[in-house]
C-alpha cells in the first residue's frame, strides 16, 4: 500500500469521503478548484496539491469524486491530467459516469499502465460522513485488493460487481433510476394525500410500516421535506444526469422502459421551475404548487387560498 493517497474532487460527497481518510494509516493529498474546500481538509491534516498531475506525481493510489462524465475524462486523461503523473498506478473513480465513459477511460488508462477501479457510491452525505456508504466496485482483482483498506474507511456495504470497469456504473445507474422514480411517485402521492385531508406525519407513519415505504419515505421526506429545510445533499441536476445516463444505456440495450422514461420526462420538466443545484427533495414543490397545498404538518402549512 502506498504511503500517500490522493483525492480529487471535494464537493458535497467528496469532501466528506476525503475527511474519512485524514488521519488514517496514510497521508492524504487533495486537489479541488474550490480553495475553501481544500482549506477545510488541510486544516485537518491533508496536503494541498496544485493540480491533478501533481497528485499523480506523488501518489500511487488516487480517488476521484467528480460531478460529470466529461469532467472525469478531462481530469483523468486531459493534458496535464492525473494519468500524466509519474507515480499513479491505480485510480478509483467514485463518480457516476455511466458505463460507456468508464469503459473508455479504463482502456485509455490501461494503455498507460494504470488500473481503473470503478467504484460509484450510494448513501448520501450522512453515510459519507459516517463511513457507511455502499460501494459498487468493479476492476481487476489485484487492483481491488490493493485499494480495499482505503475503501473500507468509506463504506460498510462493499459489493464486488465484477472484474471490468463499467459494471459498477451499470449497478449505480439502476439504483439511481429507482431512487428517482421512487422520489417522483412518493412526492406525488404524499401531496395528493394532504390535498385529500390526510395529516402529513400520520401518512408517513403508516407508509413507513407498510408496503409503500422506501428510502424516500423513511429518510428523505422526514429529514428534508417535512421540516421544510431542503438541505443540499444531492442536486436535482445530478439526479437528472444519472437518470439520462441510465435510460440511455437501458434503451441502447433494448431493455423496455415505461416508468423510468416517465420519471425522466417529469424531472426534465420540473427542473425548469426550480433551482437545478437544489436538492432533489425540492421536486415535491412542483406538485405542491399545482395542488395549492404544502406537504407539512397542518399547523406549519402555507396553503394557497
Amino acid at each position: 500500500m502506498t504511503e500517500t493517497v490522493g483525492f480529487i474532487g471535494l464537493g458535497q460527497m467528496g469532501s466528506r469521503m476525503a475527511a474519512r481518510l485524514v488521519g488514517s494509516d496514510h497521508a492524504l493529498s487533495v486537489f479541488d478548484l474550490d480553495r475553501s474546500a481544500v482549506d477545510k481538509l488541510t486544516a485537518s491534516g491533508a496536503i494541498s496539491q496544485t493540480s491533478p498531475k501533481v497528485i499523480g506525481d506523488t501518489c500511487e493510489i488516487v480517488l476521484c469524486s467528480l460531478p460529470r462524465p466529461e469532467v472525469v475524462e478531462q481530469v483523468l486523461l486531459g493534458e496535464g491530467g492525473l494519468s500524466d503523473g509519474r507515480a499513479v498506478k491505480i485510480i478509483v473513480d467514485l463518480s457516476t459516469t455511466g458505463s460507456t465513459v468508464s469503459e473508455r477511460v479504463g482502456a485509455a488508462l490501461a494503455a498507460k499502465g494504470i488500473a481503473l477501479v470503478d467504484a460509484p457510491v450510494s448513501g448520501g452525505v450522512g453515510a459519507a460522513e459516517s463511513g457507511s456508504l455502499t460501494l459498487m466496485i468493479a476492476g481487476a482483482p489485484e487492483a481491488r485488493s490493493q485499494v480495499a483498506p482505503v475503501l473500507a474507511r468509506l463504506g460498510t456495504n462493499l459489493f464486488v460487481i465484477g472484474d471490468e470497469p463499467g459494471l459498477g456504473q451499470k449497478m449505480k445507474l439502476i439504483n439511481n433510476m429507482l431512487c428517482a422514480a421512487n422520489a417522483v411517485t412518493t412526492f406525488e402521492a404524499l401531496v395528493a394525500g394532504v390535498k385529500g385531508g390526510l395529516d402529513a406525519e400520520t401518512m408517513l407513519d403508516v407508509i413507513n410500516v407498510s408496503s409503500g415505504r422506501s428510502f424516500i419515505s423513511t429518510d428523505k421526506v422526514p429529514q428534508c421535506v417535512l421540516p421544510r429545510t431542503f438541505p443540499p445533499r444531492f442536486a436535482t441536476e445530478l439526479l437528472l444526469k444519472d437518470m439520462k445516463l441510465g435510460v440511455d444505456e437501458a434503451l441502447a440495450n433494448e431493455a423496455p422502459l415505461w416508468m423510468m422514461t416517465s420519471a425522466l420526462q417529469f424531472i426534465s420538466e420540473a427542473i425548469t421551475e426550480t433551482d437545478p443545484a437544489a436538492d432533489y427533495a425540492s421536486l415535491i414543490r412542483y406538485f405542491e404548487r399545482r395542488a395549492g397545498i404544502e406537504f407539512a404538518p397542518a399547523k406549519d402549512r402555507k396553503d394557497d387560498d
